[in-house]
């Protein structure tokens, strides 16, 4: 599904059949200006999002846009203004307002995280940990904020995980299954596993056949050891437990992506609101 598709169906869940509160209180034909007003330091995210909002509500109403996605804003930016019908800008108001508010906020935290891994080579990852049929937005956030996108969901790549290999037998088994599924059906598709522990991993490294290793809940001791076992012949990924005042030490391992599911499924959105200007 498409990010016009949904905001579309955003507005039809919030309107419905209509905004009865502006249309009992504002004239018809009234017009009206509002600017966008940021309220806690941040990275802001959403910009062209709430412009999709706003024009898919009424395409007579006009964007004055002053700042762009990813840079940094403070209490009393302005990031944008809004003009035209006062009515449909009530009416968009609220739902732009949550797009720019959860994007913000998770660009904030992939930022803050990015910041950490100052001058090292390890990227931060997103997960599926998504607000269901928000994850494109999301996920666009991540980006915004300086981390890279995971799989955008189950068909786009070959995640192997804990569950996978005990259902299907084993390491062995799973890699050997998903080699001849993806032959079968002709795609070329990233295969990435997890492993647990050291013995989890001697078996991937013998069966090989993979494009990346997920190192699942290590120390980082232990991190470091597994990145030096496995010497770059496949990429590297850990995850789990993994927070902002650890995230460097593991990083120091060498590891080539650090998963995190709050990048998405635990944040605080940035503090904003749109602001009527009085002529």
């Amino acid at each position: 599904m498409g990010i016009d598709e949904l905001i579309e169906l955003a507005i039809r869940e919030d309107v419905g059949e209509g905004d009865h509160s502006s249309l009992a209180t504002i004239p018809d034909k009234a017009r009206g200006k509002a600017g966008l007003l940021i309220k806690e330091s941040g990275i802001i995210a959403g910009i062209e999002i709430a412009e999709k909002v706003f024009k898919k509500t009424d395409p007579g109403l006009r964007l004055s846009v002053l700042l762009r996605d990813g840079q940094q804003v403070k209490a009393g930016d302005i990031v944008f203004y809004i003009s035209g019908s006062s009515r449909s800008i009530l009416t968009a108001e609220r739902l732009a307002l949550n797009f720019m508010q959860r994007m913000s906020g998770i660009a904030t935290h992939a930022h803050e995280l990015n910041q950490k891994l100052a001058g090292l080579q390890t990227k931060i990852l997103d997960t599926r940990k998504t607000t269901p049929n928000f994850r494109i937005f999301e996920k666009m956030a991540v980006k915004t904020g300086g981390g890279e996108n995971h799989r955008m969901g189950l068909y786009d790549m070959i995640m192997i995980k804990d569950n996978h290999i005990d259902f299907a037998g084993g390491i062995r088994q799973a890699i050997k299954k998903t080699n001849e599924y993806l032959k079968q059906k002709g795609k070329e598709l990233q295969i990435e596993i997890e492993v647990r522990n050291f013995d989890e991993l001697e078996e991937v490294l013998k069966t090989g056949k993979i494009s990346r290793i997920m190192l699942d809940n290590f120390s980082p001791a232990d991190l470091k050891k597994a990145v030096e076992i496995i010497n770059r012949r496949y990429e590297t990924e850990a995850s789990g437990g993994i927070t902002m005042k650890t995230i460097r030490e593991y990083a120091e391992s060498g590891v080539d992506y650090i998963s995190s599911g709050a990048l998405t499924h635990q944040i605080k959105s940035l503090d904003m609101s749109l602001k009527a200007i009085k002529d």
